[in-house]
């Protein structure tokens, strides 16, 4: 098929894969993404990702609040798009942008649907166990994440995932099944089955918590998940330790119990080993050098 008028929606780095794929075969005529945002120790302004990618290739960039008002609506109507790709934008579209393009709207979800539709699909399918996940290519409707499917892909969660280079695998599948999908704009996908819907919020520093009385499997599951943002934190005593890495361990005693030099920390069942974790306003650092530099001691209760 020949190239299509693209408008792209997106806004983190999740969909600048998918975008850089577009502008090299098709013709992006436009990208929508979130404004600019305090970011940094000086909190100056920062563009998006995306924003910084369509710059580098000189493609209009617009960065509204909302679309609800009719002046946006007929700014987006003015690009006389063929099809618009939504990747991670971050504004819900009423249904007459949804209308505007010939093709509709299409979304790059980063979850098999309808499992896990909402805001953070990848860290929950680690966090609560699944052993695959994927891309979707859906036709966007007004219900949140819940259009005619078009496309799926799967990769293997294994013991070992951390949310990071799952993160980059995904990215680069979205960017691979936006280009098959559009080889078919018209397509009618297959309807989701909304009872067999799951729902990922949108992640908050408090999820970080760690609850010792979980098992030792639960807990190593939230700590890959989070790993990057929000991460996952414990207290002993006032002091809050970052968790940036562990493993489950053989070990039995009251929860959060610190129980030896190998820093293996006792849960609700089982045990985790403590690889490396960072002290509030420290350095990241070894268990061993936690254990020297007396940020934990044996028999310490993680809160």
């Amino acid at each position: 098929m020949s190239a299509l008028r693209v408008i792209f929606m997106g806004t983190p780095e999740f969909s600048v894969a998918s975008l850089e794929a577009l502008i090299a075969h098709h013709n992006v005529v436009a990208v929508y993404s979130q404004p600019p945002r305090p970011a940094g120790r000086g909190m100056a302004l920062q563009k998006s990702a995306v924003h910084q990618c369509a710059d580098k290739h000189g493609i209009p960039v617009l960065t509204p609040r909302t679309l609800k008002n009719e002046d946006a609506q007929k700014e987006f109507a003015s690009f006389n798009a063929d099809i618009a790709v939504v990747a991670a934008y971050g504004l819900i579209l009423p249904q007459i942008i949804l209308d505007t393009p010939k093709y509709g709207c299409l979304n790059i979800h980063a979850s098999i649907l309808p499992r896990w539709r909402g805001a953070s699909p990848i860290h929950h399918a680690i966090w609560k166990g699944d052993t695959e996940t994927g891309i979707t290519i859906m036709q966007m409707e007004a219900g949140l994440d819940t259009g005619p499917m078009l496309l799926k892909k799967t990769i293997a969660i294994t013991p070992e995932t951390t949310t990071p280079p799952l993160h980059d695998a995904l990215s680069a599948m979205g960017a691979e099944l936006i280009l098959e999908a559009l080889q078919n704009p018209g397509a009618q996908g297959e309807k989701q089955d909304d009872a067999q819907s799951t729902y990922a919020p949108l992640l908050d520093k408090k999820m970080g918590r760690i609850d010792w009385t979980h098992s030792a499997t639960e807990i190593d599951r939230q700590i890959r998940a989070l790993e990057g943002w929000p991460g996952t934190f414990t207290n002993v005593g006032k002091k809050r330790i970052k968790i940036i890495a562990a493993k489950p361990a053989a070990g039995s005693g009251a929860p959060g119990t610190l129980l030896n030099r190998a820093g293996i920390v006792a849960c609700g069942a089982d045990a985790l080993q403590l690889v490396q974790i960072q002290p509030d306003g420290g350095k990241p650092m070894d268990i061993a050098s936690a254990l020297n530099g007396n940020i934990l001691k044996i028999g310490d209760v993680l809160s």
